[in-house]
């Protein structure tokens, strides 16, 4: 039995493969936004970065969640 990666963190390899950035370099543009709301954050990543919407969302889904101690 493996110990696959679940959730938002299952795009992390796809992502950074696409858009040669690491994801802790994605993550700390999340933090770094004056933006707070989940669908502003994805939009703002899909029309400044260009990143796919399932991409967007699953990034800040994911450092949404570090702040709120998810």
């Amino acid at each position: 039995m493996t110990n696959a990666v679940k959730g938002p963190a299952s795009y992390f390899p796809s992502i950074e493969k696409k858009y040669g950035r690491p994801i802790a370099e994605w993550k700390e543009l999340i933090h770094s936004s004056p933006l707070t709301k989940h669908g502003e954050l994805v939009t703002w990543l899909k029309s400044e970065h260009g990143l796919g919407h399932g991409h967007a969302n699953a990034l800040v889904a994911h450092a949404l969640s570090e702040i709120k101690g998810a």
